[in-house]
């Protein structure tokens, strides 16, 4: 063999060798990242999940509207990414409790059942105005002593929140997406979609509640939100009792 030939079986050995050590290295990062995705999520290969959503006002059927389906396209998407499956469930035909499977709720207290059931008892720190028909006050979000109005097309606010019951991390999760309009439903899953390495890093497998702000949507849509605060403290921290009062 001349020194020329050998050359080339050299460079081809050694091309070989490359290719198979990039793709290894590739390889053991994509399933490093996959598993953190699991993790974050509650999200192990061929698990289930459940999304669950309200229903369109006016009828009995499973309609939902049309920026909700949009964030269930959205998380179908996430959880597709997982290797897990998915049932979508009405909001008022979930009766069983959380932490068995990853649960991934979408609506305001106004519209789902399930989700005003999650905030009684997971954040007994967070009101939201479902009484008030019209004004200032439609949807205005109280998290412990702040209120947060919503100046509809300009100005909309909702919670992010990534909850495990008695803050375990052993069990499944539950998401909420629970927003003043159905476009800060999506807003908040796309939010999630786009930041889950980040907030994954930041929280591991615990829990968190974040107030996010949807910037002149009627101009932008979903996609222009500001993170507000972190506001886990306050959120699962009881509101004080209105004070009695006696004549």
């Amino acid at each position: 063999m001349n020194d020329d030939l050998r050359n080339i079986v050299l460079g081809v050995i050694a091309a070989g060798i490359s290719a198979a050590l990039g793709w290894v290295a590739r390889t053991y990062l994509w399933r490093r990242g996959l598993r953190r995705r699991q993790a974050f999520f509650g999200l192990p290969d061929h698990s289930e999940s459940l999304l669950v959503v309200n229903r369109k006002a006016g009828g009995p059927e499973l309609t939902v509207m049309r920026y909700d389906m949009f964030a269930l396209l959205e998380l179908a998407a996430l959880i597709k990414d997982c290797n897990a499956r998915v049932q979508i469930v009405a909001h008022d035909a979930t009766q069983q409790g959380f932490g068995e499977r990853t649960e991934f709720c979408v609506g305001g207290p106004y519209s789902n059942l399930r989700m005003a059931a999650h905030l009684s008892s997971l954040l007994p720190g967070v009101r939201m105005n479902v009484e008030a028909e019209s004004g200032p006050e439609l949807g205005a979000l109280r998290i412990g002593a702040e209120e947060y109005r919503m100046e509809r097309g300009r100005s909309e606010y909702m919670l992010l929140a990534r909850l495990t019951a008695d803050g375990r991390e052993d069990v499944r999760p539950v998401f909420l997406f629970c927003g003043q309009r159905a476009i800060t439903n999506q807003a908040a899953t796309r939010y999630l979609a786009r930041h889950h390495e980040r907030l994954a890093r930041k929280y591991g497998g615990g829990s968190f509640v974040l107030l996010l702000k949807v910037v002149n949507s009627q101009a932008y849509g979903p996609d222009v939100v500001e993170l507000v605060a972190d506001v886990t403290r306050e959120a699962r921290t009881p509101l004080p009792e209105p004070a009695v009062t006696t004549e």
